[in-house]
């Protein structure tokens, strides 16, 4: 009965219009009454000691800071010279420039760890672009919102760092490490359809009529934002600092980049930026405070073991369980942001992957893929939605291109399910 209470008094707030944190928090305290009405207080006192143990972690130092670095790379004008660099690698010709996007989206997921960032920044240069060389402004759309959703994939990562937070025993670096492969491979299954659908529709016929960015100058421009994942990925397998250390160098990088030497960010927009930090850091650390509240109570009133119970009588075994989870999680990701997705149902799915026994590394590549699919997922597409607002067009006209990505982005799924080793094999090789 109170567990009930909790999972569907959540549900029933949250659709009710409040914010995800109020939702969590509400049902968890009404619970922690409920079951303390015989202690001092009610027994509210555990609700502040959840609190504080949910987000008093220091790796958590981290996420403040890699939001950071999202907020700078923004503005430091970063992405039109990266965006160069890759058109005068890749070159001018039909379905070019869609590549070129998600090769863009790919390396700057390296650099921001934010979709919606990296959404914001690729889409105000290429759509233009992508609509001057004959790509219609829906088609531009889907390709950058799809390809900057796989961002949380490709360290660093925002959902990873939750993720590590919140299971036990899982190493931040090596969640990292266990994204790249994945990453590429979902990057590569977007390429295929944007080729495919621009020479199939003669998109971009005008592109080879464009100038081509020289490659030096365009390599030389782009450095700086190109050393900054070599900087983080290899300062961490370096040992030259940790996760946490790595946030604030890249920080620190980003916002040297912007300040000397793009000179695009000045006082007035590091002030922005820093203001906008704190408010996306503050949000993100009241919910993981009250998914800390979330799932004390899920352990408190042993819900976990009738989740697993009530599993077991589906008689599904442990890979149609999984199966059915990813199902349900690409549903919930299209309405909800990918990182919260992690803070509410982590919880409620720990028991189950300890009980069948799921590699905690390779279930959390699986489960961010899967919320990253429902980025780009219409009618509530977190990063299409950002896309379709640059290309000044309503989200309906998105669908016809979607379906395609969504199908291919599906089936890198499906070989990392089939195939863990494709997340798994390196970290294990740099572990020994």
């Amino acid at each position: 009965m109170i567990g009930a209470l909790l999972i569907i008094g959540f549900l029933l707030l949250m659709l009710a219009g409040m914010p995800i944190a109020v939702a969590l928090g509400i049902a968890g305290t009404a619970v922690i009454v409920l079951t303390g009405m015989d202690m001092p207080w009610f027994g509210l006192f555990t609700l502040q000691q959840s609190f504080s143990a949910s987000i008093g972690k220091y790796p958590l130092l981290a996420l403040p800071m890699f939001v950071l670095v999202g907020s700078a790379f923004d503005r430091s004008g970063v992405a039109i010279r990266i965006i160069n660099f890759a058109t005068a690698v890749v070159g001018r010709g039909p379905g070019m420039l869609p590549i070129v996007a998600i090769a863009v989206a790919m390396m700057l997921g390296g650099i921001s760890g934010s979709s919606v960032a990296v959404a914001a920044a690729i889409g105000g240069v290429m759509i233009g672009a992508m609509s001057r060389a004959g790509y219609p402004p829906a088609f531009s759309a889907t390709v950058i919102g799809s390809a900057t959703a796989t961002d949380i994939l490709i360290p660093p990562s925002l959902a990873f760092i939750v993720y590590s937070i919140m299971v036990p025993g899982v190493a931040l670096p090596d969640l990292f490490m266990a994204g790249l492969v994945p990453g590429v491979l979902a990057g590569c299954a977007l390429i295929v359809p944007a080729w495919w659908l621009s020479r199939r529709h003669g998109f971009g016929e005008t592109e080879a009529d464009l100038p081509r960015p020289p490659f030096w100058k365009s390599l030389r421009e782009a450095s700086w934002g190109l050393v900054t994942p070599v900087l983080i990925l290899g300062g961490m397998r370096a040992g030259l600092f940790t996760p946490t250390e790595a946030a604030v160098v890249a920080a620190f990088y980003v916002l040297f980049i912007g300040i000397f030497i793009h000179k695009t960010i000045g006082p007035k927009e590091l002030y922005e930026i820093f203001a906008d930090s704190i408010r996306t850091s503050a949000v993100v650390m009241i919910i993981l405070g009250f998914a800390g509240v979330f799932s004390y109570c899920v352990n408190t009133i042993g819900l976990a073991d009738l989740i697993i119970h009530w599993f077991q009588t589906l008689g599904l075994g442990g890979f149609g369980t999984l199966l059915l989870i990813l199902v349900v999680l690409t549903l919930l990701g299209i309405l909800l942001d990918g990182v919260t997705l992690f803070m509410v149902f982590i919880p409620v799915l720990l028991p189950l992957m300890n009980f069948y026994h799921w590699d905690p590394i390779w279930f959390g590549v699986l489960m961010t893929m899967v919320l990253a699919l429902g980025q780009f997922t219409p009618p509530m597409a977190g990063t299409l939605l950002i896309t379709c607002r640059l290309a000044n067009i309503p989200i309906e006209k998105t669908v016809p291109w979607a379906g395609w990505f969504i199908v291919s982005f599906a089936l890198a799924i499906a070989l990392v399910l089939i195939e863990p080793q494709i997340a798994l094999w390196l970290p294990q090789a740099l572990r020994n």
